[in-house]
């Protein structure tokens, strides 16, 4: 007897060593059922059959997987497993977010069950994973299934694998999992049945699949951008384009590949030899470079258009994107080669074969997109109610925020969005109120595209679902239940009413009001500011735009006194839309985002660029006496509405206000100035991050500080420029002597002209274009927290010769003075900065993350 007990033991071991070895999405799951069916295991008892697994399997490799799932089964959140006992949740899509959000909630007790169209895993992309990535990864026995998984220094992992380890976690823990199943729509409950007749369903293809006779209480999207869950308005964010490439080359795993060194990330600021270099021997320009070795040999850079546009890459040079990048405009041969030439030249040649992996559409694995693209939806959660049943939908991964590839915040916000989720459908199923539920959800969703690295609770092993255990500044009470009204859809709303009606909030936004206004309320306002002007015909917010008159016009209106309106001539596109681009940076502090000659393309204005530039105009002018109202005004709970001063009215308080109050404090605002643009340095990064979240409407206390914020801003950068020398980032040349009709703020400190907002840097109080940022000495190319700055001479230098500057300014000192060394005041003319002091949102959001680019994370 106890003979066949051992060979029950060491079959189990066997059998279950098979399944954790298995290397395909279908040979898991082929090894699963066969372990499941020789143990005589019950699948559809989702609450014992961990439990029972456990039992039957006890050999020693397993043990330890075991001791790591019972710890995070321990949680209190979980309740024993009995939280969401009775919650049955159906999950559209497996990729990483999707299985990660089916873990916690099977750890709550809950009846899951995840469908997924495809039946590989064959996404060979390589994901960066943050250290609370890292280390939840390893508390659910990643290493157990994956030994290499981030040896060492390492700290990524191709999302091929990390699905598979996931999923093998997933039935581990009673997940029920269908490939091959897709999602087509939810299928609401009957009517006149009982509580006992057919709930919420979903329809799937094929159609007689067993899950199409499921019932669910909750559904969750994590099917990618291309959601389709209905019900989630989605918005489109872009930066300055920054196209990327990826490229994976199989990896044979010789002793010649595994030599070859990693490239963590390579920025030309960093190594201009390299870049430089790279370019004179292969004419191939890149910004930066990324290296991982996994199962493939995984390549990502960023290409300047120009170099593609010179190799053949991309035919035809357009202003949208969409036509630049489409693949009819994409020689696929040229991008090939492309791809090869610049991963053999960063490797040094060293590794022996360059062959492209094959991806899922059986083509060689390369692909080339504008990385500063990105959806986010608009809201995380819904609740629909149909014939007395209620249905809570709810969305991760990148149906919820696509990640900003520079940052590498797909992995690890898409996990956080899982534990968000599993909070929510915890309270879901004890009971919450739906509105007090939403409310909650969307506070938290507010943090997301906030959240980095740095700024997360670093006790990793006090995460939990609770979102107090990983967001430090957590109100999950910012969104009131009013708020989200519109987010319970009952049987007397259709979803063509819901989207129409509600108040409309914006949970992610370029900044913190650009977007508020929707492009057809944009149009109706903008026809109605230009309407009766000679030539203007606004009927789109594209090439209505392109001879310069409409802006003109719009300005005009507003101004008469700006522009000559009548001796405009309408052929001149160019002049016309410069003009305006100037005047309104000029009076109006709104900054330009392209130029007049790119206006008078063939093209025409790209949409989004323009949607963006023109709705901050309606933000200035909209409750002005000049406007024409034509549409309803923004207004709070208490139907006020949010006026706006002109920006020429607050710089004359400001100018009245400086003489009284703020040249007796020199010293002190200067200082206190300079401590918060260090501290602000981190933060601009995620004020300008296109995923921002932007105030609910109706918070009209949270409106006034935001106008408060912005007016304190205006208020010290105008102290700054008028301060008298005082010693530190005296501006005695800079501004006051460009041409006014440039806009003094957007002159580059160096080459005197003209850079724009979104490609400018900026340090000590100046801005300029990343390639004029060097040494006043050498001409070397500074570094951005490398630098050392002279503000007596307004010079910047590198540091080895700032110290020689330094030695020689102080000798000429003493000539002068009659004595040894200099006066006590000469250290404080100097300012050595050893941060990012004074680097400008801007600068945060490109320069940065492009520098980092790409050596943080791709997913």
């Amino acid at each position: 007897m106890g003979e066949t007990e051992d060979e029950r033991t060491s079959q189990a071991g066997q059998l279950f060593e098979n399944f954790v070895q298995a290397t395909t999405c279908k040979g898991t799951l082929q090894a699963f059922s066969i372990l499941c069916r020789q143990l005589e295991l019950n699948l559809s008892d989702h609450r014992d059959f961990y439990s029972s697994l456990k039992a039957a399997v006890t050999y020693w490799k397993a043990k330890g997987l075991w001791g790591k799932l019972d710890k995070r089964a321990s949680h209190k959140e979980y309740n024993k497993g009995k939280a969401c006992v009775d919650t049955k949740c159906l999950i559209i899509g497996g990729g990483p977010c999707g299985f990660r959000t089916a873990i916690e909630l099977a750890l709550l007790g809950a009846k899951v069950v995840v469908i997924e169209k495809r039946d590989t895993f064959s996404r060979n992309n390589v994901l960066h994973l943050w250290p609370y990535t890292i280390h939840d990864l390893r508390n659910l026995g990643a290493k157990k299934f994956y030994g290499k998984f981030c040896a060492g220094s390492i700290d990524h992992i191709s999302i091929r694998q990390l699905q598979l380890m996931l999923l093998k976690i997933a039935l581990i823990v009673g997940v029920e999992v269908h490939v091959s199943v897709e999602f087509i729509k939810l299928l609401e409950p009957p009517e006149g049945q009982g509580t006992d007749g057919p709930g919420w369903r979903a329809e799937v293809r094929p159609a007689d699949h067993p899950i199409s006779g499921y019932d669910f209480d909750v559904i969750i999207g994590a099917d990618g951008r291309r959601s389709t869950l209905d019900g989630f308005k989605r918005k489109e964010f872009r930066g300055k384009l920054a196209i990327a490439i990826t490229a994976n080359f199989v990896n044979r795993n010789t002793t010649a590949e595994a030599k070859v060194e990693e490239i963590s990330g390579v920025a030309f600021i960093f190594n201009q030899k390299f870049f430089l270099e790279l370019r004179e021997e292969t004419g191939i320009d890149l910004e930066n470079i990324v290296y991982y070795k996994d199962n493939t040999h995984y390549f990502v850079m960023t290409a300047k258009k120009q170099s593609l546009l010179d190799k053949g890459v991309i035919i035809n040079d357009y202003i949208e994107t969409e036509r630049l990048l489409a693949s009819d405009n994409v020689n696929q041969e040229a991008l090939l080669s492309y791809a090869r030439e610049a991963a053999d030249f960063a490797t040094n040649y060293q590794l022996p074969s360059l062959d492209y992996a094959i991806n899922h559409y059986s083509q060689p694995d390369v692909a080339m997109f504008d990385f500063t693209c990105m959806y986010a939806s608009e809201n995380a959660a819904l609740v629909r109610e149909k014939n007395g049943r209620q249905m809570l939908v709810a969305l991760v991964g990148d149906s919820l925020l696509e990640p900003f590839w520079p940052m590498g915040t797909g992995c690890a916000r898409g996990f956080l969005a899982a534990f968000d989720t599993a909070w929510m459908i915890k309270g879901w199923a004890q009971g919450k109120e739906p509105l007090d539920l939403l409310s909650e959800r969307e506070s938290i969703y507010r943090l997301l595209p906030q959240t980095t690295a740095e700024n997360i609770s670093k006790n990793f092993e006090q995460y939990t679902i609770d979102p107090a255990t990983r967001y430090p500044n957590l109100n999950s009470t910012c969104v009131r239940p009013h708020q989200v009204r519109h987010l319970y859809i009952n049987g007397e709303q259709s979803l063509s009413f819901q989207e129409r009606s509600g108040p409309t909030r914006t949970s992610v936004n370029i900044s913190t009001r650009e977007s508020e206004v929707r492009p057809g309320r944009l149009l109706q306002w903008c026809q109605k500011q230009t309407q009766g002007y000679r030539g203007v015909d606004v009927s789109d917010l594209t090439t209505s735009w392109r001879s310069g008159l409409a802006l003109c016009a719009l300005i005009h209106r507003q101004r008469p006194d700006l522009i000559d309106f009548d001796s405009l001539n309408e052929a001149d596109c160019a002049k016309n839309n410069q003009l305006a681009f100037d005047v309104a940076e000029r009076e109006f502090g709104i900054q330009p985002v392209t130029t007049g000659k790119e206006m008078n393309a063939e093209q025409g204005p790209d949409k989004l660029i323009m949607v963006l530039y023109l709705s901050k105009f309606h933000e200035m002018f909209r409750n002005s006496p000049q406007s024409i109202t034509g549409v309803p005004k923004d207004t709070g709970a208490n139907n006020e509405d949010y006026s706006s001063k002109t920006t020429n009215s607050l710089y004359n308080s400001i100018n009245q206000a400086l003489p009284r109050k703020r040249i007796p404090k020199v010293d002190k605002m200067l200082e206190d100035y300079d401590n918060k643009k260090r501290k602000k340095a981190r933060s601009h990064l995620e004020e300008l991050m296109p995923n921002q979240s932007a105030p609910p409407v109706g918070e009209k206390e949270e409106q006034k500080e935001n106008k408060v914020r912005s007016m304190a801003t205006q208020l010290l950068a105008r102290f700054e420029e008028n301060a008298p020398s005082c010693g530190v980032r005296k501006q005695t040349s800079m501004r006051k002597e460009f041409p006014q009709g440039l806009g003094g703020s957007d002159i580059c400190h160096f080459c005197e002209k003209r850079v724009y907002i979104m490609e400018r840097l900026s340090a000590e109080g100046c801005f300029f274009h990343r390639e004029c940022f060097r040494c006043n000495i050498c001409g070397c190319t500074l570094r951005l927290g490398g630098h050392a700055f002279d503000s007596n001479q307004g010079a910047f230098y590198c540091k080895l010769h700032f110290s020689q500057h330094k030695i020689s300014s102080r000798h000429r000192r003493g000539e002068i003075n009659g004595v040894g060394r200099p006066s006590s005041s000469a250290s404080s003319d100097y300012t050595a900065t050893d941060g990012l002091r004074g680097l400008s949102s801007e600068a945060a959001l490109l320069s940065q993350s492009h520098v980092r680019a790409l050596s943080c994370s791709f997913s």
